[in-house]
């Protein structure tokens, strides 16, 4: 009797410490920032909103454009800045590749719209930029479609406040660079946020099911979350790197509390006289 009780005190702790140390470490995938006020840099999702009518933007053609005038079909937002030295490129890559893989056509099913938030960039930059990434897609077809279906643009200062703050895109400026997560948030064709995918890798399955919900107006729950968690960010390297100690940390609180629930529930052995 002893002993159980002795067994149940541990469990007791140990499961304090651990939901503790994923309130500590891991609020970020548990318990979404609700406001932008939570989070400096990262994403707030804003999903089933709408996107203002007043975000103007400097197309490929050198051409002030609206937003709201170009989203006539299943939308992928991308915001990066094209000078970016970190996940930008990784980040618009990973696009370039899934739009490849994909069974789906851009400008006909859906449309990529990559957006610089650096306002002191110009739309030469970008078309530099959509050359290079285009020469990554091994598909002639895709590459053809995406000349069309994939639009690169420069913004003034007021409007990427305001299309940033619509899509919760967190970033922070640092010197002349700035610090931001990789992360696309995909629109439907009446302008309602929809889904956000995040990180520097995507399936084309996940892409599909996306833009297929995005056509139907349907909002999808975050499949990973775990981007503010898993990455921190590395000034020095001015790129995102694995916080191996937030997760070696949890990983072992999460054994430990296995390890108590087993010695609290597992059987009696039978004494034989």
């Amino acid at each position: 009797m002893r002993d159980s009780k002795r067994n149940f005190s541990l469990a007791g702790i140990f499961i304090f410490l651990f939901f503790g140390l994923l309130k500590v470490n891991g609020q970020a995938v548990i318990d979404p920032a609700a406001t932008d006020k939570d989070v400096e840099i990262g994403i707030v999702e804003h999903l089933d909103e709408f996107l203002p009518d007043s975000i103007s933007l400097i197309n490929e053609k050198g051409e002030q454009v609206w937003l709201s005038d170009l989203i006539d079909k299943p939308t992928i937002l991308n915001f990066v800045y094209y000078r970016c030295p970190g996940i930008c490129s990784p980040l618009m890559e990973a696009v370039a590749g899934v739009m490849d893989k994909s069974d789906l056509t851009p400008g006909d099913e859906y449309q990529v719209l990559t957006i610089s938030f650096d306002p002191s960039e110009t739309i030469d930059l970008g078309i530099r930029k959509k050359t290079n990434y285009l020469n990554l897609m091994n598909n002639a077809d895709k590459v053809e479609a995406a000349k069309e279906g994939w639009k690169f643009f420069v913004s003034d200062s007021a409007s990427i406040v305001r299309a940033t703050n619509a899509t919760g895109f967190k970033y922070k400026k640092t010197g002349n660079d700035f610090l931001h997560a990789a992360s696309l948030t995909v629109v439907s064709p009446d302008e309602k946020i929809t889904r956000y995918l995040n990180g520097l890798y995507f399936l084309p399955l996940e892409w599909k099911l996306a833009i297929v919900e995005a056509s139907k107006g349907q909002s999808g729950p975050t499949i990973n979350k775990v981007l503010r968690f898993c990455y921190s960010y590395d000034p020095e390297g001015q790129t995102y790197v694995l916080n191996v100690t937030k997760i070696s940390a949890t990983l072992i609180m999460f054994i430990a509390f296995i390890f108590m629930l087993y010695l609290v529930v597992k059987p009696k052995r039978k004494t034989i006289n």
